[in-house]
């Protein structure tokens, strides 16, 4: 059973912001958005933008092109990340994977992408994205980042037949 928005907030007071940092850099070209096919690891079988775990020492710019860039095979500098959004997500099945995910769009860099052990990639136009083979949130909040909005949401889920289905969302523009 879905838990109603009406008592997300109440469960955000009880809840402990997630620990672990991570990031998600989406690289946009004009009309297309630049999409990875995850082969291993978190998300193994979803399209994805590229992003990963914070590591010590690292800030969460630093730690988003470093993830761009071993993920995809393309470059970029600091002064190109835009912010758009920060994203508590809880797992409460497997709370070791509860994270914050700082989000970024990136439209400045060079190089050509390059399938990874991690990752394949796909250009798409902004308006064929393929949701269904993607994180059950994404729907909801990247259409908002594609219009050039900017927010703050926690995400639920819970595990139905062995996959992560979102239970619950709370999704507010900054």
């Amino acid at each position: 059973m879905a838990i109603p928005a009406s008592h997300i907030k109440f469960l955000k007071q009880k809840m402990e912001r997630p620990t672990l940092q991570a990031t998600l850099c989406i690289p946009l070209n004009g009309t297309q958005i630049l999409l990875g096919m995850k082969k291993r690891g978190f998300g193994v079988g979803k399209y994805n933008s590229f992003g990963g775990k914070v590591k010590l020492g690292e800030t969460i710019e630093e730690a988003t092109l470093r993830e761009f860039q071993e993920e995809s095979g393309l470059y970029s500098k600091l002064e190109h990340l835009n912010k758009v959004a920060e994203i508590d997500f809880y797992f409460p099945y497997k709370p070791e994977w509860n994270q914050t995910v700082h989000v970024y769009t990136i439209s400045t860099f060079s190089g050509e992408p390059q399938e990874t052990e991690e990752m394949t990639f796909q250009w798409f136009n902004k308006n064929e994205i393929p949701y269904a083979q993607m994180w059950d949130d994404d729907k909801y909040w990247l259409p908002l980042v594609l219009e050039g909005k900017c927010l703050r949401a926690t995400i639920i889920f819970k595990e139905e037949n062995g996959e992560n289905v979102m239970d619950s969302k709370d999704i507010n523009l900054v």
